[in-house]
């Protein structure tokens, strides 16, 4: 695997996993009601707590895209 192929992995990688968060986000902001009440019964977790799990799920998953996808594609860049 050449660096060029690794820079291109992760660029698609980056966007796909950045799409995913998008599209995380808008059916939490549109649909709360209904997922909320669902991961409540899927999970045990009580209504109220939903919503800081929901923010703390965002938030890791875009550290997540920082860390395993933009950091290592921005270093190949600079690299090449």
């Amino acid at each position: 695997m050449t660096i060029e192929l690794l820079t291109i992995f992760l660029g698609w990688t980056t966007v796909i996993n950045i799409l995913v968060l998008i599209f995380s986000a808008l059916v939490l902001l549109t649909a709360r009601e209904k997922i909320s009440k669902l991961h409540a019964r899927l999970f045990g977790v009580d209504q109220a707590n939903i919503s800081q799990l929901y923010f703390q799920y965002l938030a890791q998953y875009k550290i997540a895209i920082i860390v395993f996808n933009i950091a290592p594609y921005l270093a190949l860049r600079i690299l090449a």
